[in-house]
């Protein structure tokens, strides 16, 4: 971006001697996807910022990535690889050689490939560390596919929500989200959107300001639901029913746009029909919302021009989130609120870039027929040997090479994943830039770089900007990106060349390559470049789902071929209170701690300062019968596990819910265990996601 004497900072020059500046990218799992501006001096970065310039994060970051220079250069950041020499979980480890490290690394996973059991006893786990097109996915899939290692199924976060939009619309519910200030009336449907999407939640300030009317369905009272114009607190779970009676509503009402659903629609008397049944009435005895609230909040929505519902992950953590998800995503197509820019609904925007597809830039023609697939919401059992539904499991494994992921803090049923991590007799390698809980279960640790050290390219699934990730410094100590571990690694196990002989540039060259107006060089001199959509843009004004049909399906025949109900419906919780259950009676949810992002920042003071101490909210009704005190030591428990928390008891839950942030490192808490000790491995009806709010509790105090 600059030059050491001519320095060019938000589009003015200074001459401000030995400084450059270079334009970064936030890598963290955040729909954001913020730009950043990093000023170095002498090969340090002195000044991290945010992007004035960018068209929608435009420049102002959130409290983790302002401190993004604290983190980088940490005390306690891993610079060198390092061999374990303590027992496992003790993180006791020694400085080795990257030469030491590799070489043993190969020749295990050499020796594991070559015996009886195969290379299938090797699994690969990562997720969302780094959302980078290179750093996150590519020369690391290349490796594992080439050497047959067992695919993973990254399920842990969204694919119950996805799956469920891909039923009812081809694709993702997605709006434009620089219209979103043009709405009239806006429901952020269980997402926390002021914390976790902070820049979308400007301009919802802004639509609120021009009138628009702001709603809040949550079963916590997040800050967002603070804000906005009413909270309406619903119980876990229990989204799609009030999804089928507001649909029911607006039959009822005659507010449906009947245009809309007879050109663009397929099974719209199926849906009639099924939600006939679904009144307010029967919704508010699953929902706990009131009737009239469901017909007023019905009515505003259907009246409002443009109209939006932000939905986001957490509703779909549950049994039946899958279905939740599909079922709130017909509300727009019965609405006809698609046609207007900004309006209709928003998962997300990930889908709409066309960056290179991840078959072919993963070299998914590498796996070997047959290679089995392992969930990894379910690796406890993975480790533990146990597969699903009593079916045999397969070879046993016996490496895990663990990257851009924190299992042991952020897997459900965590005393069993634990359990695991500690077989002797499994190899694990961890990439890290910390010594988390879960390195401290490795045999090799490896030093990886940040974000301010290596190449990347970036997506979003938040707004609608390709951006570029420039180095700006060199790798600290003796650091390495992931794309060039296993490049090392690829190279040492003699694949082909042309699976890992490419630069990082390279690869971003290849990701770019179906966008030829957007290229490696542009993004250098030109910053982050919009993609080139229809202005205004609003992808379902006129149909073009990809269905089958090419309509949005109410009637999903693809839902029916799998034996699942073919028209949106309502699936309880696994674990449902109104089932009777009177051991464990609450139900509790495990939004992410604002100071946090999963795990990450979790070990850093300033952050823990912001987020104190693992707590519990509860309401006052459920607190006194349990004769709990606010700021009393509670301890929160089910058949999984038991964890300690400081209670909060106030009115920012409904009776019969309770709240606890994560995610914690284990080794950061009193009792060494994190909300997860109690969460489940049970997968949600659609797309075999994780159900982390599908969790029944209960709670006592601590005698003193």
């Amino acid at each position: 971006m600059g030059t050491s004497l001519s320095v060019k900072l938000h589009g003015e020059h200074t001459n401000l001697t030995n400084l450059k500046t270079i334009r970064a990218v936030c890598p963290h799992d955040c729909p954001d996807t913020c730009s950043m501006i990093i000023t170095v001096k002498e090969g340090k970065a002195v000044d991290l910022r945010g992007d004035k310039g960018h068209p929608f994060t435009q420049g102002f970051l959130c409290q983790k990535v302002n401190r993004y220079l604290d983190r980088t250069y940490h005390k306690d950041r891993l610079l060198y690889p390092l061999r374990r020499v303590g027992p496992k979980g003790t993180g006791q480890f020694e400085r080795i050689s990257w030469e030491a490290a590799l070489k043993e690394i190969v020749f295990r996973l050499k020796e594991i490939a070559n015996s009886v059991d195969g290379p299938q006893s090797i699994l690969p786990f990562s997720y969302g560390g780094t959302m980078g097109k290179l750093q996150e996915a590519s020369i690391d899939r290349r490796f594992f596919h080439g050497i047959g290692a067992s695919l993973l199924d990254r399920t842990i976060c969204a694919t119950a929500g996805t799956v469920g939009c891909d039923m009812t619309l081809g694709g993702r519910a997605v709006a434009d989200p620089f219209m979103t200030e043009n709405c009239r009336h806006i429901i952020n449907w269980g997402s926390n959107t002021a914390v976790t999407n902070s820049h979308l939640w400007v301009r919802m300030v802004k639509a609120q300001k021009q009138g628009a009317r702001v709603v809040t369905i949550d079963p916590y009272k997040t800050p967002t639901a603070c804000r906005s114009d009413e909270w309406i607190a619903i119980r876990p779970g229990t989204d799609a029913a009030l999804a089928l009676a507001m649909m029911h509503v607006v039959f009822r009402e005659q507010l449906e746009d009947r245009d809309y659903l007879g050109q663009y629609t397929l099974g719209e008397d199926q849906l009639r029909q099924r939600v006939s049944e679904w009144t307010p009435e029967r919704a508010q005895k699953i929902t706990g919302i009131p009737a009239d609230t469901i017909r007023r909040l019905s009515m505003d929505h259907a009246q409002a021009r443009p109209a939006l519902i932000r939905l986001n992950y957490g509703l779909q953590r549950h049994g039946g989130g899958g279905m939740a998800v599909r079922t709130i995503t017909c509300i727009p197509a019965v609405l006809g609120t698609w046609k207007d820019p900004g309006g209709g609904a928003m998962l997300s925007t990930s889908k709409v870039y066309s960056f290179k597809d991840s078959e072919s830039f993963c070299r998914h023609d590498l796996i070997r027929a047959g290679t089995r697939t392992i969930n990894m919401t379910r690796l406890a059992e993975a480790l533990a040997g146990e597969g699903d539904n009593g079916r045999p499991f397969g070879p046993p494994l016996k490496a895990l090479m663990v990257y851009n992921s924190n299992p042991a803090a952020i897997c459900p049923n965590q005393a069993k994943v634990i359990e695991g991590l500690k077989r002797d007799d499994l190899f694990t390698v961890v990439l890290e830039h910390f010594q988390t809980d879960t390195a401290d279960y490795a045999d090799i640790l490896l030093p990886a770089t940040t974000q301010l050290e290596h190449w990347d390219v970036h997506s979003s699934y938040g707004h609608l900007m390709v951006q570029l990730n420039e180095p700006a410094i060199a790798p600290l100590g003796e650091s390495r990106p992931n794309t060039a571990i296993f490049r090392e690694l690829a190279k040492r196990f003699e694949l082909s060349p042309e699976i890992w002989d490419n630069t990082d540039q390279e690869l971003i060259r290849e990701a770019l390559s179906p966008m030829p107006n957007i290229t490696l060089e542009k993004l250098l001199e030109e910053g982050p470049k919009s993609l080139e959509l229809p202005k205004p843009f609003a992808p379902f004004a006129q149909g073009h789902f990809e269905t089958p049909s090419g309509k949005c399906e109410f009637y999903s025949q693809r839902m029916a071929d799998l034996g699942l109900d073919p028209l949106p419906g309502y699936t309880p919780p696994h674990e449902d209170p109104q089932s009777g259950n009177s051991t464990y009676p609450l139900q509790m949810i495990s939004p992410p701690e604002p100071a946090f992002l999963n795990s990450s920042f979790a070990n850093l003071e300033a952050n823990q300062r912001d987020s104190g101490q693992p707590k519990l909210r509860i309401h006052p009704l459920d607190a006194k019968f349990r004769d709990i005190a606010s700021l009393t030591k509670v301890r929160v428990f089910n058949d999984r596990g038991s964890f300690q928390a400081l209670a909060m008891v106030e009115e920012t839950v409904p009776p019969g819910v309770v709240v606890s942030h994560g995610v914690w490192w284990n080794k950061r808490t009193n009792d060494g265990v994190n909300v997860n000790c109690t969460t489940s491995t049970r997968l949600t009806d659609l797309g075999a996601g994780a159900t982390f709010f599908d969790n029944l509790v209960q709670v006592e105090t601590i005698p003193l």
